[in-house]
């Protein structure tokens, strides 16, 4: 069952999605998926190739940039905000829970210039709590063009 959580009217979080949440999200209006989960993370989730061909098949732009337990790194922050600014609609991000697509949604928000308070309370609303990277995005945010 799908669990879109709204970050902003056209930024979406989630779980882990399957290939059936897929079809759900093209209802929604998404034109992009982010997948933040590197395949082989868990023995039950799908491979990230079996969500993009449902993507595919659905008319919705797929990108993969995985987080893994290492953390995060600019490269990743920089792939994140040109994704997002390439999308031409709705993009919805996932992981295994939702959480390190939002710390990565927020954190290259930050560093496009937006208010990191605002983005910690978009993120509260949607169940998620950014705080872990906070003082990331306070640098970014100081270093924005």
């Amino acid at each position: 069952m799908s669990d879109f959580r709204k970050l902003t009217d056209s930024m979406l979080a989630s779980p882990q999605i399957t290939a059936e949440d897929v079809a759900a999200a093209a209802r929604a209006g998404i034109t992009l998926i982010i997948n933040n989960r590197p395949d082989g993370e868990s023995p039950d989730q799908p491979d990230g190739a079996e969500i993009e061909a449902a993507a595919t098949a659905a008319g919705i732009a797929y990108c993969a940039i995985p987080i893994t337990q290492a953390g995060f790194s600019l490269p990743q922050v920089e792939a994140m905000g040109e994704a997002l600014s390439k999308a031409e609609g709705p993009v919805l991000a996932y992981c295994r829970s939702g959480t390190r697509s939002t710390l990565l949604w927020a954190l290259a928000q930050a560093k496009a210039g937006e208010d990191p308070e605002d983005l910690a309370v978009m993120a509260q609303r949607a169940g998620y709590d950014i705080s872990p990277v906070r003082p990331a995005m306070d640098a970014l945010a100081t270093q924005a063009d």
